[in-house]
């Protein structure tokens, strides 16, 4: 067999999920001996779509996810997506043909090592068919236990050389390596806060995604609070005493009891300037601390007062244990009471909220829908077991806080990178993950438009999936954040005329919406009956905030 064959059949071996790509003569053949191995292959219409639906499919799935592009200017169409998933540690093998050395007058000879270096990624190498399924080993090791992007170059000369049939046969065993525990020490010092503690709050990250349990539990114990960066949403679906997402998107009363925290412990959780204001969420008086299992993560965008070294599910079952040995089963009351549990049940969400409704007509007179409104009843409308992503603008704050997610994996958030348009590619990887579950997509106009091949490959795979296009005909975060700053700005760079978005959803195959008001949304039952078998995209008019609550904190950090 040859050395591409030899590659798609030691992954599929090795339990990779699904691959996605675009295929040109570069990765023909290793595209083919996946999809032979029986890995599901999805063909997009767009290396850049093709990334981020890799991308979200693994951080969905919690398998290793493959993106098979074509030498240099397949792997260039997949940049900003495999920039994403570097900067969000998602565990992703790229692989790219490459021209190879000896091929310095190819048209798409480019130096791939330093592409994939320039945006995070790992860059390694099929040196040749002795050394090839080590290398492919090598690969996967890192992607999956190191949660790396991996991009795998395969030069064309390499491609081509033979194995012996049964090499695979011999090919090494990656063993799975356990979890970090912490040390005594740590967990010891970690228990000492808590104890100590009358108001702590857990904020769980990307790291305390599958340690849900174990945090409860200690939560539970200590009397802490609970909240989740946005990448977490949903973690702590359904607790008692979760407050949601903490830090732009946090509701008020979520804001004013994590500021008044005496104790803040981050769980697989950078408490970077999103999750936490730019520190605005962290009280004068507070301690903080930050649990990883990457020494480099510790205080790197904060200073903190205690470090663990540690997984967090096992950092969290080992403080319980020690919480148990110290003083028996007996929960600290802590930040809880009956009191908060009241007040948390009643208007813990931006839903419960009472925000002015700005629906009506606009200066043009036309009709336009409040985005608080539209998506509180897109919330009543849709099933609960769903899987919203989130694409990037002034409106991701919307479908954020106001559209619930049953847990973790009922959430993807690719905006690490901060670039809109990877929104539909997203919600199509997180579907094919997920098909238990209806796909949501929340996306401005812009970026929809930029992705909009991809489009008709949800079509092309009948995938159910609601897009919700909040429509302002413009870049919304440029317009609210310069207009209002210089009332004499030129705003013609970003705002653009109306486009019949649900027009142009139908000639993809998709079924058209355009919504108004909320009578509108009526219809979205009459679609969810129909047992669909295509989109539904919803082109919802949205009414000017003036800029969403979350944009102006957002924007101190550009």
């Amino acid at each position: 067999m040859t050395v591409a064959e030899a590659a798609g059949r030691a992954l599929a071996a090795l339990g990779v999920g699904a691959c996605f790509g675009v295929v040109g003569s570069g990765n023909f053949a290793v595209t083919n001996a996946l999809r032979a191995a029986g890995v599901p292959f999805v063909a997009a219409r767009h290396e850049g779509g093709a990334a981020t639906m890799a991308d979200a499919h693994a951080r969905m799935s919690g398998k290793v996810a493959l993106l098979s592009v074509h030498q240099g200017c397949g792997l260039t169409n997949a940049t900003t997506g495999i920039g994403e998933a570097a900067k969000s540690r998602t565990p992703l093998i790229v692989l790219a043909a490459e021209a190879g050395a000896g091929a310095v007058t190819s048209n798409f000879a480019m130096d791939q090592d330093a592409l994939a270096r320039s945006v995070g990624a790992v860059s390694e190498r099929v040196h040749s068919a002795a050394t090839a399924l080590a290398d492919v080993v090598r690969a996967y090791r890192t992607a999956r236990d190191g949660r790396r992007t991996v991009v795998l170059n395969l030069p064309l000369d390499v491609q081509g050389q033979t194995l012996p049939a049964d090499a695979l046969t011999r090919m090494p065993v990656p063993p799975v390596i356990p979890p970090v525990r912490p040390a005594a020490s740590a967990v010891e010092a970690l228990a000492d806060l808590l104890e100590a503690a009358e108001r702590p709050v857990f904020v769980a990250g990307r790291g305390a995604r599958g340690a849900g349990p174990e945090l409860r539990a200690l939560a539970a114990r200590s009397g802490s609070l609970l909240a989740t960066s946005a990448v977490a949403n949903g973690l702590f679906a359904g607790e008692e005493f979760a407050l949601g997402i903490s830090g732009g998107f946090s509701s008020p009363l979520a804001a004013e009891l994590i500021a008044d925290a005496d104790l803040v412990v981050g769980f697989g959780c950078a408490l970077n300037m999103w999750t936490m204001r730019h520190g605005a969420l962290i009280g004068p008086a507070a301690r903080i601390v930050q649990v990883d299992d990457t020494g480099s993560a510790l205080g790197a965008h904060r200073s903190i007062d205690l470090g663990v070294l540690g997984d967090v599910g096992a950092t969290a079952a080992d403080l319980l244990a020690e919480l148990e040995r110290r003083s028996g089963e007996s929960p600290r009351p802590g930040y809880r009471s009956p009191e908060l549990a009241e007040r948390l049940h009643a208007s813990i969400r931006w839903n419960d909220t009472p925000t002015p409704d700005l629906s009506g007509p606009d200066a043009a007179g036309e009709t336009r829908i409040d985005p608080r409104v539209l998506s509180a009843r897109l919330d009543e409308l849709l099933p609960a077991e769903r899987i919203v992503s989130i694409d990037s603008g002034n409106f991701m704050g919307y479908p954020s806080a106001y559209l619930r997610v049953p847990d973790e994996h009922g959430f993807c958030f690719t905006q690490a990178f901060q670039s809109i348009g990877l929104g539909l590619g997203t919600a199509i990887g997180a579907a094919l993950a997920r098909p238990d579950r209806l796909p949501v997509l929340g996306t401005g106009d812009g970026g929809f438009l930029m992705a909009i091949s991809e489009l008709e490959t949800a079509v092309r795979l009948r995938v159910p999936l609601v897009v919700v296009v909040y429509d302002d005909a413009a870049y919304g975060a440029e317009v609210h954040h310069f207009g209002p700053a210089d009332p004499t700005a030129d705003l013609g760079a970003v705002v653009f005329p109306d486009v019949d978005l649900a027009a142009i959803a139908r000639g993809y195959g998709a079924t058209g919406l355009t919504v108004r008001s909320v009578a509108d949304l009526d219809a979205v039952a009459d679609w969810l009956a129909s047992g669909p078998a295509a989109p539904l995209v919803i082109d919802a008019k949205i009414a000017a905030d003036g800029g969403s609550w979350w944009l102006q904190e957002a924007f101190r950090g550009h």
